[in-house]
């Protein structure tokens, strides 16, 4: 039997799942039953995303540790997979001893090769994408695209991965395997996203700052940032089922193809010493009234309140027939 292992993003608990996150699920188990189907080994993965900025201060605003924050919100991702009929056949949560025990062999290892470095940074960082900004991230009027929420600029020593080492190689992998990113279209983003010279990736946030996240094993006053850790999740969660990777498919959402899942992942794991994925699925969005849906903006559709009233069958033929893929 051939090998399939099959994987959605995992899903960030700082707010209940929408009709998006009902999507990936129902799309990734339309994938996994039809290669099952063919006689193929599937091994299908989903889970959650439990560390990060958003999720301490959302534990804050309830009053409530953030681990009693994740494990209120986990379940409902459980849940859902569950009426959506989804089979996958691990769920995994990055708040796992198993989860935790790979990203730091991983940051260990390659701090130990010299692909990891403490410096000073300064510059713009989005809280609600958790992430460092440049100029060239601005809209032409000078302001940050509503995508980020609130920017600001700070000043801090961090540790960095040496990102822009393998960029070259990551061009010429994409190049070499067409089949790599589907639709095919969206390689030529990513090639032109790499046109311009990578900035190291800064992999780490102070616990001053950002307490809750997994300790760097080199540096406990540091926390790992949320990409080194979410990503992580896919080999992970198979760390010990040598015949299972490289993965055969991520299905992901257009909004982390780049630079997370084409350009962070692939370098990542080539930095280790492991196998890439063999494709990458980056499907498009579900709207409501030509706006994305999104937790943050309060504009999503509840899809178990579907189910109730259709019934499962219904609305999963309904996502898969009014969507084309990517």
């Amino acid at each position: 039997m051939k090998t399939f292992y099959i994987t959605t993003a995992i899903d960030y608990v700082n707010g209940s799942p929408h009709l998006g996150h009902a999507y990936e699920k129902v799309l990734t188990d339309v994938i996994a039953r039809f290669r099952r189907m063919m006689g193929d080994d599937v091994y299908f993965l989903t889970g959650t995303d439990e560390h990060g900025q958003k999720i301490q201060q959302s534990a804050r605003a309830r009053g409530i540790e953030p681990q009693a924050f994740v494990d209120q919100i986990a379940p409902e991702f459980q849940e859902m997979c569950r009426r959506l009929e989804i089979s996958n056949d691990d769920f995994i949560r990055t708040t796992e001893p198993r989860h935790k025990e790979v990203v730091c062999q991983l940051l260990q290892q390659l701090f130990d090769k010299g692909e990891i470095y403490k410096a000073e940074y300064q510059g713009y960082y989005s809280t609600r994408q958790e992430q460092f900004l440049q100029e060239k991230d601005r809209n032409e009027d000078g302001t940050w695209p509503e995508i980020f929420g609130e920017v600001s600029e700070i000043t801090e020593s961090n540790y960095f991965f040496k990102l822009g080492a393998y960029q070259q190689w990551l061009i010429d992998h994409i190049k070499a395997n067409p089949d790599f990113i589907y639709p095919r279209y969206r390689a030529k983003q990513v090639l032109e996203f790499l046109s311009e010279p990578l900035n190291d990736l800064c992999i780490s946030r102070p616990k001053e700052r950002l307490a809750w996240g997994i300790p760097l094993p080199f540096d406990p006053d540091f926390v790992t940032y949320v990409w080194f850790d979410a990503l992580t999740n896919y080999y992970s969660a198979v760390a010990d089922k040598s015949d299972l990777w490289p993965a055969s498919f991520h299905v992901i959402g257009k909004d982390i193809l780049v630079p997370p899942h084409a350009v962070y992942w692939p370098i990542m794991l080539k930095a280790c010493g492991l196998p890439t994925p063999q494709s990458i699925l980056a499907h498009g969005w579900w709207s409501i009234n030509g706006a994305k849906m999104s937790k943050s903006t309060g504009n999503f559709v509840e899809p178990i309140e579907f189910v109730d009233q259709f019934g499962v069958d219904a609305l999963r033929y309904f996502l898969i027939r009014e969507m084309s893929v990517g």
